[in-house]
Order: structure tokens, then sequence, then C-alpha cells
């Protein structure tokens, strides 16, 4: 078994906890937080052991009646691998315990792309995290994750000659209550690219892609306008097969009446998702349309769960535990990954559209 510890236990933290636990060859070692807040008390309830990540703060989870298992240090000593989920920028400060043990770890995208040997991306580039010289990889962005689940295939399949997205974000997570804008819609930035196209280049070097971003008053989810030229011409209808061979790609049927992102965040919950989570970009599947050469889509990004599978798979790259077919097969089986599954053989039964309010 693999022992994972986890360093930060807030939005992504809590859930790579929860993956790791599913896991049939990993087992946590424990999680640390810098605070004793709800989210530590439930990690204890859990039963998961939990780690003061600033020494000095130790007292101030006594005081509040949690028990704690040690601290940071001891968690990095026993662990075969960490998974730094703590804010961005903190990852950086932190490889140096990291390195100080020898213990392997997994940064999140937050940091920059040097703070780490590899970029990783389990469908785009699972085996240069194998190599024996690799002892930290930097899970991308929400945002770079789903893109680059997306060319991969489309490059592999039809080759791509250029790409540009235009990147809708969220203002903020909803329990960000200091995230914004409340009223408001940002370019963000108003220069070209946004950092994801860059960001996409340290998965897939070789693919020309522009990307724009706008902030919006919204909480829910990312949303991307997606514009690929092919090499080839394939029709609508071999796109849509391609991407719905992909496990984590959802092709959102017409019939279901999502047209939105709410909708999503309401059916995640609907089919017993914990914490509503999406792991898989979910594309409008009768968005996507072929104009010659020209692939348009929209698809959308749950930023708090997508790159849950990704960190799992990154554990057994990093530890070259597992191929990537074997891995994203075992992670996506645990998970529930595959919404797909949902509608194969009653696509007439769905929920079909309403013209007014039900």
């Amino acid at each position: 078994m693999i022992q994972v510890g986890v360093n930060g236990y807030g939005t992504i933290g809590k859930r790579v906890a929860d993956a790791v636990a599913a896991q049939p060859d990993m087992a946590l070692t424990g999680v640390a937080k810098t605070r004793p807040n709800y989210e530590a008390e439930a990690a204890v309830r859990k039963g998961y052991p939990l780690y003061a990540a600033i020494p000095e703060r130790a007292d101030l989870f006594h005081d509040a009646g949690i028990d704690l298992a040690g601290e940071v240090e001891d968690m990095v000593m026993t662990a075969d691998v960490i998974v730094d989920t703590t804010p961005s920028g903190v990852g950086a400060d932190n490889r140096e315990l990291y390195e100080r043990y020898d213990t392997p770890a997994i940064l999140q995208g937050g940091e920059d792309a040097d703070v780490a040997d590899v970029s990783f991306n389990a469908r785009s580039n699972y085996d240069l995290a194998r190599d024996d010289d690799v002892d930290t990889a930097r899970v991308v962005s929400c945002n770079t994750t789903g893109l680059s689940r997306l060319l991969t295939p489309l490059i592999e399949s039809y080759g791509v000659e250029k790409s540009r997205v235009t990147l809708v974000r969220r203002g903020g997570d909803p329990g960000q209550t200091s995230r914004g804008p409340i009223n408001d819609i940002l370019p963000d930035p108003a220069t070209i690219p946004s950092h994801h196209g860059p960001d996409v280049n340290t998965i897939i070097p070789d693919v020309d892609i522009d990307t724009l971003g706008v902030k919006v008053p919204a909480t829910l989810m990312h949303l991307h306008s997606v514009n690929v030229t092919l090499d080839e011409a394939p029709s609508a209808d071999e796109v849509r097969d391609l991407l719905s061979a992909e496990s984590r790609l959802f092709l959102v049927p017409e019939e279901t009446g999502i047209d939105g992102t709410g909708k999503l965040k309401e059916f995640a919950m609907d089919t017993g998702r914990p914490r509503g989570d999406l792991w898989e970009n979910c594309i409008w599947e009768h968005s996507v349309s072929m104009e010659g050469r020209d692939l348009y889509l929209f698809q959308s990004i749950h930023q708090e769960s997508d790159v849950i599978p990704e960190n799992i798979d990154a554990i057994r790259a990093l530890l070259d535990w597992e191929d990537r077919e074997t891995s994203m097969a075992t992670t996506d089986e645990t998970l529930g990954v595959g919404l797909e599954s949902l509608f194969d053989g009653q696509r007439k039964r769905v929920v079909p559209k309403s013209n007014g309010d039900d």
C-alpha cells in the first residue's frame, strides 16, 4: 500500500484525502491543517490522522478539543508521497521540507511550473512522471486539466493546427467569501494570452493555443468556448464519438434539458455525487459542430473537483506504481468517474426539454 500524506485540507485537500481512502492500493497517512476550523473537525470525524501544518499553532488544536497525531514533519517522514494542496505559493515553500526527508511530492496548479520537475495530466503525459529523475510533479489547474483532456484525443486522432479558447471563469468557489466580482464582468487579464495557454504548453508543448479569460460573478463552474482548427475534417458525429469514448469527458445529452452550469451541479447532486462533484469535463453534445476543419464546442469545468482523479494518478505515476491505462481505470472505477454510462441504451427515456417552468 502506498502511504499518502495530504498537506492542506481545504477545497482540494479534503477531496484528495477521500479519493486516496477509496483506492485499493493506497492508505491515508494523515492530513495537515493550519487551524482548528470545521474542516479539521470533519477530518477527525472521518478518522483521518490530523497533523499541525504549523507547529507553533498546535496548542490551538488542543484548546479546541481536537486531537493531533503530530506535526506535519512527522507525516512527511512516514509517508511514501505527499500531496501538497496548500494555497498558491505555499507549496513552493514546502518543497524544502519534502526534499529534506527525500519524500516525493505532488503540487497543485497554483504553483509556478518550475517549482516541480514535471507538470502532469494523466491523459496527456503520464509517463513523464514515471522517470527515475522525477521527484516532484505539479498537477495543473482545473482549466488546464480540462483543456489537456480535450486536446489530447483530438491531436492523436486528427491533428491540431490551432486552438482558440475563451474561458469564462467563476469569480470564486462557493466558500470563498472574499472573492469576486460581485456585480461586474472582468477581462482577466485584458492582455492575450491568459496564463492558461502557456500552462497547456507545459503539458502539450507543441500545441498552438491562444486563450482569453473573463471573470464573472458566479461560483459554480467555469465555461469554455472552444474553437480548434484540425488538420483533418471529420464530421461532428465522428468527433462526438471520439470524445464520448474518453472516460473523463462527459457529453451532456440535449434531451436532459441541462442547459447551464446550475443544472449540471443539480444533476451531480441528484446522481449522488459527493459534494455534487463533477470530475469530468462536461461538453454540451449538441454544441459540437464542424465548419470545414474548424471544431466548435462549449464545455464546463468544475473547478473544485476535476483535478482530483489527476492527483490520484500522479501518485502512481510518481512512484512508478502502475501504467497509465491501469491507473486511470482504477481511479475512475473507485471514484465513479464516467457519467456517460447513465445514458447508455436509454437516451429516449431521459427528461424531455420543458417549454416553461417545471
